[in-house]
Parts: structure tokens; C-alpha cells; sequence
């Protein structure tokens, strides 16, 4: 009886390497034949998966996001709303994270001159963006009280923070450890609510 194939699977496998290959040897340098190499398979065998090197990094793209929203749904402070616990779920904070974050990094160095990863990332930001919202309101449950222009306003800061923070992080790791990355998020946390409830309390005054 022929052995089954779980192409799904498979393509999630091609999408890891791929991410792992960019984040280690840059976006340019990651060849498809370096892909298959290093996944253990033929260059037709990826061919077979991806008719181009923009569908892996879709599909790297989409494993990441799924992997980041996974971690978000099941952090220690899921269900005792811990804002802190959660968000530190999405910072470069062990190796696999980290590596994630590098061809995070490693992508948006390219979007300037390509129009194709452009549209890739107005995709990526529209579902990067979901997944915050999602997290201030289950965590933040106050938050969905606030004006609709302080809470986007909360919710743009929150995402610059930890875009930056992963840059940093990435580009500057022994400056940025684990410890000072989640200290981080506790201060801008902390600032960020105070600010939100100064305003929302300053807008019904208005």
C-alpha cells in the first residue's frame, strides 16, 4: 500500500525552512534550490508546492501568523487578562521566536523595492493587525468602552512598540535579552493605558 503524503504538512515544513534560510542567510541570498536543500527535498519536489519563490514567503508569512496567533491564544495570562503575558507570547524571546522575527525583519527590508511584497505586506499588517485588536479587547476589556479614535490610537502605538522592539531585538540581540524586551512592554503597557483613560475621560468631558 503506497505511503501517504500529508501535503499540508509538507508545505508547512518548505515554509519553516524557507523562514529559517532568510532569517539566517538574508532574503536575497535564500535561493529556492538553498530552500529544498536544506529541507531535505529536490528542487521539483518544492516546485511541485510553490510555483515561485513569492509563494513560499506567502506561505512562510501565513505558518508565522498562525503560529503567533496560536502562542497569543494559549500565553499563561490568556485567561486571567494579563495583557503583559500574552503580547510577550509575539517578542523575539527564544531562539525559534527569534528566528521568526529575523525574516520578519528580513522582509520588510525588501518591500521598498518590490512591488509584489508590498501587497504581500498590506495583507500581512491588515491580519498582524487583528490579532492585537483581538488581544486588547479580550485582555483589555475597558478598552472597548474607550472612544473609537483613542482606542485605534492605542492600538497603532502597541503595534509601532512591538514592531521596534522586535527590530531592535533582532538587529541588536545582547542589548535586547528576553528580561528588558518584557520590562519594556511593561512600561509602555502601563504609559499606554494611563494615556488611554486620560483621554477617553477627557473626551466625554468635551
Amino acid at each position: 500500500m503506497p505511503k501517504r503524503v500529508d501535503h499540508a504538512r509538507r508545505r508547512d515544513e518548505i515554509a519553516l525552512v524557507a523562514c529559517r534560510a532568510i532569517a539566517q542567510h538574508g532574503f536575497a541570498r535564500a535561493t529556492v534550490a538553498q530552500i529544498a536543500r536544506a529541507a531535505g527535498y529536490t528542487t521539483g519536489m518544492v516546485a511541485y508546492y510553490f510555483d515561485s519563490k513569492q509563494e513560499i514567503i506567502l506561505a512562510a508569512l501565513r505558518l508565522i501568523l498562525k503560529r503567533m496567533d496560536q502562542r497569543l491564544q494559549r500565553a499563561p495570562g490568556a485567561a486571567r487578562a494579563g495583557l503583559l503575558d500574552v503580547l510577550s507570547e509575539a517578542l523575539p524571546i527564544d531562539g525559534h521566536r527569534r528566528t521568526e522575527c529575523a525574516f520578519w525583519t528580513a522582509f520588510w527590508g525588501q518591500l521598498a523595492a518590490d512591488p509584489q511584497l508590498k501587497r504581500l505586506n498590506a495583507w500581512v499588517h491588515r491580519e498582524y493587525r487583528k490579532l492585537f485588536e483581538r488581544c486588547l479587547a479580550e485582555q483589555w476589556p475597558e478598552s472597548l468602552a474607550w472612544p473609537t479614535a483613542v482606542r485605534q490610537q492605542a492600538l497603532r502605538s502597541l503595534i509601532a512598540f512591538m514592531n521596534g522592539v522586535t527590530t531592535s531585538a533582532v538587529s541588536s540581540p545582547r542589548d535586547w535579552p528576553a528580561r528588558t524586551q518584557v520590562r519594556q512592554l511593561d512600561l509602555h503597557l502601563t504609559l499606554l493605558r494611563d494615556w488611554a483613560r486620560s483621554a477617553s475621560r477627557q473626551s466625554l468631558m468635551e
